[in-house]
């Protein structure tokens, strides 16, 4: 099985939207590339940008 971590992108930042609602936004990282690294250093191979 093959998983794919994803990375919404929203203001420059990664963010999750609670099902979609931009009023309901939480920001995980502001520097996405950061966060494509700690998923690649968590062992990603791929990764899904939304």
């Amino acid at each position: 099985m093959k998983l794919y971590p994803a990375i919404d992108l929203r203001g420059g930042q990664a963010v999750r939207l609670y099902q979609g609602d931009y009023d309901q936004m939480t920001v995980y990282n502001a520097d996405p590339a950061a966060q494509a690294r700690e998923f690649i250093a968590a062992g990603a191979k791929y990764l899904h940008v939304v």
